[in-house]
């Protein structure tokens, strides 16, 4: 729903798109704008530099479910807790045939250093032109109250193995974890 906050600015709290879901849409001054990654609908292929340098693609994980998990930076506190409890759920995912790509504006040497600082087997993807963060429209602009600066906001999709949006939920705030339990229901891992 559309809020506003202390200094009424407009804002859309976010929330997380159901499976059942076909069709998602926002409603401003009663305009349905829909929304471009809905449910069902294919997701933006990408290929980004992993941790070793080396270019990872979504596309080559067809067949599987792949969690695609956009965090605003390295070596922040709720991003380490997040990338952690996937990590400690790699198991799990890997029983659903599911696999998780983590998402950041970070160059891939900081993302090298945050992945074996915290143990993560799953690939750290460098997205330092933010196209992939644009064509996921999670592009998080000004972000901390730093003007310029353009991070993602902290959000999660489950990407089908025929390429579709299963799930997607973005939260309203950085510094709040996505919902593991709907996301993990969702795969079917619950």
């Amino acid at each position: 729903m559309w809020e506003r906050d202390s200094t009424r600015r407009l804002f859309f709290r976010v929330r997380t798109f159901a499976p059942s879901l076909k069709e998602s849409f926002f409603i401003v001054n009663n305009l349905e704008i829909p929304v471009a990654l809905a449910v069902g609908t294919p997701a933006p292929d990408f290929t980004l530099v992993g941790t070793d340098m080396k270019p990872v693609s979504l596309s080559s994980f067809a067949g599987k479910n792949v969690v695609v998990a956009f965090f605003p930076a390295a070596f922040t506190g709720v991003c380490q807790d997040e990338l952690c409890t996937f990590q400690g759920a790699l198991q799990r995912l890997n029983g659903v045939n599911a696999a998780v790509l983590a998402i950041t504006a970070d160059i891939p040497f900081a993302n090298k250093a945050f992945a074996d600082a915290n143990g993560l087997q799953f690939p750290l993807l460098s997205d330092f032109t933010l196209a992939t963060i644009n064509a996921y429209d999670v592009a998080f602009e000004n972000f901390a109250g730093i003007s310029g600066l353009t991070r993602s906001h902290r959000a999660v999709f489950v990407v089908g193995p025929d390429g579709t949006i299963s799930y997607c939920e973005v939260t309203e705030n950085p510094g709040v974890l996505p919902n593991f339990d709907a996301l993990y229901a969702a795969l079917g891992a619950a």
